[in-house]
C-alpha cells in the first residue's frame, strides 16, 4: 500500500514527462483485458509491464486501450455502470498478495481460465470474491497508514465515490437488476431512503470504495511504468454513458428521460457500413441545456477524471457533439431517427478554460458534415483515418487513402468494430459478413493494387502503408501485428452477444513481431524522441 498523498485522480501527473499527439510517432490499440493473465483477464498486473515493454522494444510511442470503467451491458467498456470509476475487474490480485491482503491459497485458481478468450462471468466471480477478502484482511489489519491514505482517497472523490458505491451495493443487492426496477424510493433517490440504504450496505459500501482506492494506486503504477519506457497511454472516452449507471440514476435531470427513468429517445447512427438497419446504442441522449446552465461541470470533471488517467483521449463518436441521432425508445431499429444539435464549440471553450491544453483526438467517422470538421479544427483535435474504408463503396473512400491525409490525422489499420485486417480481407461472404461477394472481391482487388506485396501478409501491408503515410501518428490492433482472423475481432456493431472477449495467448507478442514493427518504425521516421523534449498536447 502507497503512502498518503494527492489522490490521482487529482492531477494531470504533471510529475511525469509529456507526450504530445503532433509528433511523428506510432502505437498499438490493445485494451488491458486482451491481455495474458491467469485469473481469466488481463488487468494492470505484470502482463501490463510486459506489453509496455514489448511496446518500447519496437518503436512505439503510444499504448492506446478501450474505456477502463466498470463494463455493464454485454460486458462492453463502452456501456460502462460508471463514467468515474475504475473497472475492479483490471484490479491486480497478485498485487495484493504481495501487500499481504490476500494470502497465497487465495491467488490459486482450481481451473484454469482459457487463454484465447475471456471467460468474463467466471473472471468476474473469481475477482469479486477475492475482493472481498482483500478488504476483509485491510479491515482485520487496521494499519493506520493505510487507513489514513483510504480515506484520503474517499475525501478527495466523494463528488462521484459515494453516489457509485452506494449504485455499486444496492445493484449488486437487487440482483444486479436495472436501477429503474428497484423500489421507488430508491429509484427515484428520497433521501431518508438514500440514507437507511448506505446503513444497510454499509459493509458493501465500503467495499465498493476500497476497489476504487486500489485501482487508483496500482493505476498510478502502471501509468509511472509505462511512462519510465518513454511509453504514453491513450484513452478513450464514448460521448454517451449507459442508462443503467450510477451517473444517469444520480443526475436524471441532465438526460432525456420519462417520468419512469426510461429514455425518451435513444442515441445510434442510421443505417452505414456496419449495418443496413443502424445501431441502436441504447444510451439517452443529453439534455444540453441543463448542462450549459450548470457550465458543463459534469462534463468538465468527466474530462478531468479521464484526462488524469491518460496522456492522450479518443472522444468517441465526435460527431455527436455537432449533432446526435436521436432514435424513438420505442423503434426495434435505427432507421427511424432525426437530429438533435450537440453542444458545440460552448463545451470544449468552458473545458479548456478550466482544464487547459486538451489533448484529445476526435473519432470523426460517419457523417463527417462541415460543422463537425470546422468544431474540429477549431480546437486542434487530430481526427481519424481508417485504412479499410480506404478500398470500399463509402463515399468518403478516397480520404481514406493515405496521400489523402493531413499531418493532424491518427491513421488506423481498422478499429475495434472492424474485423481484424486478415478477417477483412479473407472475408467468403454470408449471412455473418457485412458485405456482399462481389463488394469484398472489388476490395480485395483494390487493395492489393493499391498496396502490392502478398495477400497472405496483407496485415503488414497495411501496417506499412500506414507507418508510411503523412499522418502524425499511426495505431495498430495487436491482432493485426499477429495476422489473426476474423475470430479475434474485438466487437461487432449493433450485436451483443460474443465481443470484447479477445485474449493474447502468453507470449504471442514476441521478439520477432517486436524486431519487424520496429523496423518499419525507424524506417518511416517513427522512432520516438526524449519524452521530455516533447510537450503537452492539445
Amino acid at each position: 500500500m502507497k503512502e498518503p498523498g494527492k489522490d490521482p485522480l487529482e492531477s494531470r501527473g504533471s510529475d511525469l514527462p509529456s507526450f504530445s499527439l503532433g509528433v511523428r510517432s506510432s502505437g498499438v490499440l490493445l485494451h488491458l483485458t486482451s491481455l495474458p493473465g491467469r485469473f481469466g483477464s488481463g488487468d494492470v498486473g505484470p502482463e501490463a509491464t510486459r506489453f509496455a515493454d514489448f511496446l518500447a522494444s519496437a518503436g512505439q510511442r503510444w499504448w492506446q486501450m478501450l474505456p477502463i470503467g466498470p463494463p455493464g451491458y454485454g460486458d462492453s467498456p463502452y456501456s460502462a455502470e460508471s463514467a468515474f470509476a475504475g473497472s475492479p475487474l483490471l484490479i491486480d490480485l497478485e498485487a495484493l498478495g504481495r501487500d499481504g491482503l490476500l494470502r497465497p491459497h487465495e491467488l490459486e485458481v482450481a481451473e484454469p481460465f482459457p487463454e484465447d478468450h475471456v471467460d468474463f462471468a467466471r473472471s468476474r466471480a473469481l475477482r469479486e470474491d477475492r475482493l472481498a477478502r482483500a478488504f476483509a484482511a485491510f479491515k482485520r489489519r487496521r494499519d493506520p497508514v493505510e487507513i489514513q491514505a483510504f480515506e484520503a482517497f474517499v475525501a478527495d472523490n466523494q463528488s462521484w465515490l459515494e453516489d457509485w458505491a452506494l449504485f455499486r451495493a444496492v445493484k449488486r443487492a437487487h440482483g444486479d437488476v436495472a436501477w429503474t426496477e428497484w423500489p421507488a424510493p430508491l429509484k427515484y433517490r428520497d433521501p431518508n431512503a438514500l440514507v437507511a440504504a448506505s446503513e444497510r450496505y454499509a459493509g458493501a459500501v465500503d467495499l465498493a470504495r476500497f476497489e476504487q482506492h486500489i485501482f487508483a494506486q496500482q493505476w498510478r503504477s502502471l501509468r509511472v511504468a509505462c511512462a519510465a519506457r518513454g511509453v504514453a497511454l491513450m484513452g478513450d472516452l464514448p460521448i454517451f454513458v449507459a442508462h443503467d449507471s450510477a451517473d444517469v440514476w444520480q443526475r436524471r435531470d441532465l438526460f432525456q428521460l420519462d417520468a419512469a427513468g426510461q429514455p425518451a429517445v435513444i442515441a445510434g447512427v442510421p443505417p452505414d457500413y456496419f449495418s443496413a438497419t443502424g445501431q441502436r446504442w441504447g444510451n439517452p441522449l443529453y439534455r444540453w441545456d441543463r448542462l450549459r446552465d450548470e457550465g458543463y461541470a459534469w462534463w468538465i470533471a468527466r474530462l478531468r477524471s479521464t484526462l488524469a488517467r491518460f496522456d492522450a483521449v479518443r472522444l468517441d463518436h465526435f460527431i455527436g457533439f455537432v449533432r446526435a441521432y436521436a432514435i424513438p425508445a420505442s423503434s426495434p431499429t435505427a432507421k427511424i431517427g432525426s437530429w438533435q444539435p450537440g453542444p458545440g464549440a460552448e463545451l470544449f471553450d468552458a473545458a479548456r478554460a478550466a482544464l487547459g491544453p486538451l489533448p484529445l483526438v476526435a473519432e470523426d467517422l460517419g457523417v463527417v458534415t462541415p460543422a463537425v470538421t470546422a468544431l474540429r479544427e477549431r480546437f486542434g483535435f487530430p481526427g481519424l483515418r481508417v485504412l479499410q474504408f480506404a478500398f470500399g463503396n463509402d463515399p468518403q473512400a478516397a480520404t481514406f487513402l493515405p496521400e489523402a491525409y493531413p499531418r493532424d490525422t491518427v491513421v488506423y489499420t481498422g478499429t475495434h468494430d472492424n474485423d481484424t485486417t486478415a478477417g477483412w480481407f479473407h472475408d467468403h461472404g454470408g449471412h455473418a459478413s457485412e458485405r456482399s461477394l462481389e463488394q469484398i472481391t472489388r476490395e480485395q482487388l483494390a487493395a492489393l493494387t493499391y498496396l502490392g506485396g502478398d495477400e497472405g501478409e496483407i496485415h503488414w501491408s497495411m501496417i506499412a502503408a500506414a507507418e508510411a503515410s503523412v499522418a502524425d501518428l499511426t495505431i495498430v490492433p495487436a491482432q493485426d501485428l499477429l495476422g489473426l482472423g476474423s475470430e479475434a475481432r474485438m466487437n461487432r456493431p449493433g450485436t451483443t452477444a460474443g465481443n470484447w472477449g479477445f485474449r493474447l495467448r502468453p507470449g504471442e507478442l514476441d521478439e520477432a513481431t517486436a524486431e519487424r514493427l520496429g523496423a518499419l518504425t525507424q524506417l518511416h521516421g517513427r522512432a520516438p524522441h526524449e519524452p521530455e523534449d516533447e510537450e503537452g498536447g492539445g
